[in-house]
């Protein structure tokens, strides 16, 4: 493969470096949002908690989920 070749092939991804660091921002938030989401189970099976319903788990965590995946959509679709 001759160093022409090699460059063509390098201009011809389908992605940029700008794409990558959007996709990044956006597996970032997915991650958080997960981890935000988790927890709040109580320690004895047989008492409810109430914490599985708080302002984090129910509002919050979704937004910066579909936050993510929103940017992870607009990474895919820039054009780079």
């Amino acid at each position: 493969m001759s160093i022409e070749n090699q460059k063509s092939d390098r201009e011809n991804f389908a992605f940029s470096a700008s794409n990558y660091k959007w996709l990044g921002v956006g597996v970032l938030l997915l991650v958080i949002g997960y981890l935000v989401m988790s927890g709040g189970g109580s320690e004895d099976p047989n008492v409810f908690s109430y914490e599985i319903f708080s302002f984090r788990r129910i509002t919050l965590s979704p937004i910066i989920i579909l936050a993510g995946y929103g940017t992870i959509l607009y990474a895919i679709l820039k054009k780079g």
